[in-house]
């Protein structure tokens, strides 16, 4: 609605509006509070209007950071699986706050050990029908964000070694 003297958009048609182009944006894919920030601050909304979208979506529970952590864990760790400080990096990049992808994490690994996450990395990749040598292991391993204590636990030192000599 348009005010009849100026031709300005009232506040609430222009909240109505940052409220629809944010639920058309989460239509397409679940996201973090930070995305949707950026989002709306990309198409010209004023922080305060950002930041009142945020929270009316929250309320609603279009926006759960805590739950998009858990999910995105659960589902990253089915197709890629990697160590606790990847999983870590990868939510933070995504806007997660620490505090919450700490908890996140903590939750979804709890009955999980590195060494289990990293035996299943591995076959991920045994399943794509590569052979790895121990040096592409340890490579992998570490690119994934496996502790050295984990990844001298699966591939031994000798392998590890053996990696440095080439």
């Amino acid at each position: 609605m348009r005010n009849g003297r100026t031709g300005k958009q009232s506040d609430s048609t222009k909240s109505d509006r940052w409220m629809s182009l944010a639920i058309r944006y989460l239509a397409r894919r679940d996201r973090t509070a930070a995305q949707v920030e950026q989002f709306l601050l990309r198409k010209g909304a004023e922080p305060a209007q950002t930041q009142q979208t945020i929270g009316r979506l929250s309320d609603l529970r279009y926006l759960n950071d805590g739950a998009y952590a858990a999910r995105w864990i659960v589902t990253r760790l089915d197709r890629r699986p990697m160590g606790r400080e990847r999983l870590e990096a990868e939510l933070l990049l995504q806007g997660v706050p620490e505090a919450v992808a700490g908890r996140a994490i903590r939750e979804a690994l709890r009955d999980l050990d590195e060494d289990t996450l990293a035996h299943r990395a591995l076959a991920v990749m045994r399943r794509t029908g590569r052979q790895l040598t121990p040096a592409q292991s340890v490579r992998l391993l570490r690119q994934r964000g496996f502790e050295e204590e984990t990844i001298d636990r699966m591939l031994g030192d000798r392998m590890r070694h053996e990696e440095c000599d080439r």
